[in-house]
């Protein structure tokens, strides 16, 4: 899911292999970590991830942050 209003983007992402609030702090310092990156938030009871943004992200960038943190992006919701 993608929505895109005047002046912020924001994507839903599913990431695989959060189980706690430490796995949702992990992936939330990478991805905030990204350029245009205004608030993240991970759910580790669903797996998914809503990245709000200036712009929309590449793919590559925000699978690079979650391989960073130790999950897998498995994509866009």
């Amino acid at each position: 899911m993608t929505a895109e209003t005047d002046t912020q983007t924001t994507a839903v992402y599913k990431v695989t292999g959060m189980t706690c609030g430490h796995c949702e702090g992990a992936v939330t310092a990478e991805l905030t970590a990204l350029a245009g990156v205004s608030s993240v938030k991970a759910a580790a009871a669903t797996g998914e991830v809503t990245v709000v943004s200036a712009a929309p992200l590449a793919e590559e960038d925000v699978r690079a942050a979650v391989d960073e943190a130790g999950y897998e992006l498995a994509g866009r919701v």
